[in-house]
């Protein structure tokens, strides 16, 4: 059983325009881990605000908006460990991380997944026993991250991954895309009483300031279009924006990919 001082506390960092650098924190721990940290000034003033020093870092894939603060928070706290995908084109990672590998911070193990299709260098960090999810740039709220390097095949593959853990799971993506996403699950799926409703709520959510994030894989079973390739609402707006048939989830998913490309 759990007791309180078990318990992680995450909490989003505020970067850029939209993005969110997870900050990892527990009870009687004096470091604190961030994933992601593109900006180093925001995790400074964290750790100013905390009295407390960066402890770790953990990171998805290379994208500079997600490595940019690296350098120079190892200046600042000294040899840290970075880990980070084995084959990642990132230099500064210290711990290479392959599928099925572990990590252990914060008293706290996480697993990796290998989860290409934003990028081929994407992984994942899960942590089982409390259902927690870093997905970097795969998964959003309602959405998912743009193909840049793999395949939609790669993509719908790791998204499908992500979706075969716990539906309780906390996933913890890394921008705040939800309303843009919304919008355009509504123009798949427009009638969606679970998708209606996660809108509305993130509008009340933003207007006041707040991030919609994380969320829960149970919603994103019942309102995200990339994840419900084979729902038959989904498939018929798919197919008709490819004005043709399409045959397979991958296919699904690489018509919806392409049009929200251009949403």
């Amino acid at each position: 059983m759990q007791t309180p001082s078990d318990l992680l506390n995450i909490t989003p960092l505020k970067a850029f325009d939209d993005n969110y650098i997870w900050c990892i924190e527990a009870a009687g721990e004096l470091g604190f881990v961030v994933v992601d940290p593109g900006d180093a000034q925001v995790v400074q003033e964290h750790a100013k605000q905390s009295n407390k020093s960066l402890a770790a870092i953990l990171v998805t894939h290379h994208h500079d908006d997600h490595t940019g603060g690296v350098n120079a928070l190892i200046e600042a706290y000294g040899p840290i460990p970075v880990y980070g995908p084995s084959n990642s084109p990132y230099a500064n990672i210290s711990h290479p991380l392959q599928q099925d590998q572990q990590v252990e911070v914060l008293g706290q193990t996480f697993e990796i997944m290998e989860i290409p299709g934003h990028t081929l260098d994407h992984i994942a960090y899960y942590n089982a026993e409390q259902g927690l999810l870093f997905c970097g740039d795969t998964l959003f709220l309602a959405g998912c991250g743009r193909v840049f390097e793999g395949t939609p095949e790669q993509m719908h593959h790791s998204l499908s991954k992500i979706m075969d853990l716990p539906a309780i799971t906390k996933a913890y993506p890394t921008h705040e895309y939800s309303l843009a996403n919304l919008a355009f699950a509504l123009a798949v799926d427009a009638n969606n009483d679970a998708l209606q409703l996660a809108y509305t709520t993130c509008q009340e959510t933003r207007a006041k300031g707040q991030p919609t994030l994380p969320t829960h894989l149970s919603q994103e079973a019942a309102i995200n279009p990339f994840v419900r390739t084979q729902d038959i609402n989904v498939v018929a707006s798919a197919s008709k924006y490819a004005d043709g048939p399409l045959h397979t989830p991958a296919e699904v998913f690489a018509s919806l990919r392409s049009w929200k490309n251009t949403f």
